[in-house]
């Protein structure tokens, strides 16, 4: 006659126990920051805009055109395609 293993729960609760006080005080000690909300204005592009003719009137004297870009292509999830009239654009301020 065969005997039968009997499983033991005991080594998956010892387990579960002890990633539990190690996760827990782990958890309770991180903080959470929001992120700064990012000021932005809208654009419609008319017929004849360029990206870099948007961006360029949205830097500040002492601001990179080039960054701005980088921004606004983000932002807009932008890829290689013109830009098309009555397209709206978010800027980041």
């Amino acid at each position: 006659m065969r005997t039968r293993k009997r499983v033991s729960l005991l080594p998956v609760i010892t387990l579960a126990a002890l990633s539990l006080s190690v996760t827990i005080p782990a958890l309770s000690s991180m903080r959470l920051y929001a992120a700064t909300p990012v000021r932005s204005a809208f654009v419609t592009v008319r017929t004849g805009d360029t990206l870099w003719a948007i961006a360029s009137a949205h830097t500040s004297s002492d601001g990179s055109v080039e960054a701005t870009i980088d921004r606004i292509t983000m932002v807009n999830h932008l890829g290689t395609s013109p830009l098309q009239p009555g397209q709206k654009l978010r800027i980041p301020l």
